[in-house]
């Protein structure tokens, strides 16, 4: 728990940074009193979530490959790996990049942007994606730090970022009247920080980084793929799943979308421990997966729960207690106002399950099952929200959305604890050989998750 605690809570500093470069641009462009520009963030997020999602999915490779070689003793090993993952981000990020930049129009139009608004965010995403492989070698760094066990260098990596855009933000947006665009440089600022902590830490300090070649980088190409697809994949449910949410709420105008905006810089600050938990156990499960110690296997998945648990509870009281100051921060008025309270008093709890969700991908993604990822990753992004949010806008409008949104992560957060639960009990009774387990499908473990015969186990 002590393990699981340090490298959770010195990781969430770090990634809180990340996610309050937003929450600090909302902030500052609120102050601007315009509807239209909350919008206008609210619609470019969802779309700079798939980025993220890209790189999130290969971090998820880097930490766990490198994590693996540690714990087996392979330091040169580790090394190759590391600058085989970071040369992966770069050509993966600036392939998204170039597809991506001629769709923003098509897309923005998708999601029901329209007038200013639309105008608005596509000059805001032009920017931010334009700079998405900065973002994405900064979180390679982060996680490669993470998988060496150096906790306090991973937070200091991405804290710059968030450092850099507070202090930037205010410049750029007001005292250069640049506005959204000023926001939007001011974040690509913070991502060149990122790259310049990353790169001391990896190499300054910890040597992680070997020559990059092409005959290093070729031979490892599969092994990254194998992890890092799926965990892609797994990652893009959310924001399609978000995507879809956005659609909703804007048939119901831009003070909606203005408050759904609002809520979604909102979280990934009140939940980042959440969100660092999946990132954080990772290496952990890893590590012990490598020295072959179910036994602290098993541990990590029931202690990360423990702790997801009583986070969630405590965040979800504070949020309940200061919804009017938050509603007063952003000066938000009307529908915004109201789904703002909402969320704080009540969707907010669903957290309990999707901490469930997040810990048991991060177990699945270590352990050599990342389709189960997938699999339920896309399963609540689509049977678990487009009938709960369709049906929830249909009854009550806007904040029916959000409540059916918070009731399909119930359902899924309480299977993929329970499958999770069943993959660690199989591996710990019949252990699996030392190479990659093979996946048999996911409904052999969720049929029945308490079974214990070696017909059903991970092996």
């Amino acid at each position: 728990m002590r393990h699981v605690a340090i490298m959770t809570l010195t990781g969430s500093v770090g990634l809180v940074a990340i996610f309050l470069v937003d929450f600090i641009d909302m902030f500052f462009l609120s102050l601007l009193g315009e509807v239209a520009i909350a919008a206008a963030i609210g619609y470019a997020g969802t779309i700079l979530f798939f980025t993220i999602s890209l790189g999130i999915g290969v971090a998820i490779a880097a930490g766990a490959l490198v994590s693996r070689a540690l714990g087996a003793g392979d330091r040169e090993e580790a090394r190759r790996l590391a600058t085989s993952s970071v040369l992966y981000m770069v050509l993966a990020s600036v392939a998204v990049s170039i597809i991506l930049f001629p769709l923003l129009p098509m897309l923005l139009d998708l999601l029901g942007a329209k007038g200013r608004t639309r105008e608005l965010s596509l000059g805001y995403l032009q920017i931010m994606v334009a700079s998405t492989p900065l973002l994405g070698i900064g979180m390679a760094s982060g996680a490669l730090l993470r998988a060496v066990g150096d906790a306090k260098r991973a937070m200091y990596v991405t804290l710059s970022g968030g450092v850099v855009n507070a202090v930037l933000d205010p410049i750029f947006i007001f005292g250069f009247d640049w506005g959204v665009n000023g926001a939007a440089l001011a974040s690509v600022c913070s991502r060149i920080a990122l790259v310049a902590w990353g790169y001391y830490g990896l190499v300054k300090v910890h040597d992680m980084l070997a020559p990059p070649s092409f005959y290093l980088f070729r031979p490892r190409v599969p092994a990254l793929t194998a992890i890092a697809m799926p965990a892609i994949l797994t990652n893009l449910a959310t924001p399609a799943g978000n995507a879809y949410i956005t659609a909703a709420i804007a048939d119901f105008g831009d003070g909606a979308v203005a408050g759904w905006a609002i809520v979604g810089r909102l979280i990934p600050v009140a939940f980042g421990v959440v969100f660092s938990l999946s990132g954080a156990v990772g290496p952990i499960l890893g590590q012990n997966l490598g020295a072959r110690r179910f036994d602290r296997v098993r541990a990590t998945f029931r202690d990360s729960l423990i702790f997801c648990s009583g986070y969630v509870l405590l965040v979800w009281l504070a949020l309940f207690l200061a919804q009017d100051f938050i509603i007063a921060v952003f000066q938000a008025t009307g529908e915004a106002a109201e789904l703002i309270s909402l969320f704080c008093a009540f969707v907010a709890g669903s957290f309990l399950f999707n901490g469930a969700l997040f810990v048991s991908n991060a177990a699945f993604n270590n352990l050599g099952y990342p389709r189960y990822s997938t699999v339920l990753n896309w399963g609540k992004a689509s049977v678990g929200t487009v009938p709960f949010v369709w049906v929830g806008g249909w009854l009550a409008g806007a904040p029916g959305v959000l409540i059916g949104q918070g009731i399909g992560s119930v359902v899924f957060g309480v299977l993929a604890a329970l499958v999770c639960y069943r993959v660690v009990i199989g591996m710990e009774r019949d252990p699996p050989p030392p190479d990659a387990p093979k996946e048999p499908p996911v409904w052999r473990h969720a049929l029945w998750p308490f079974s214990s015969g070696k017909s059903m186990s991970a092996n």
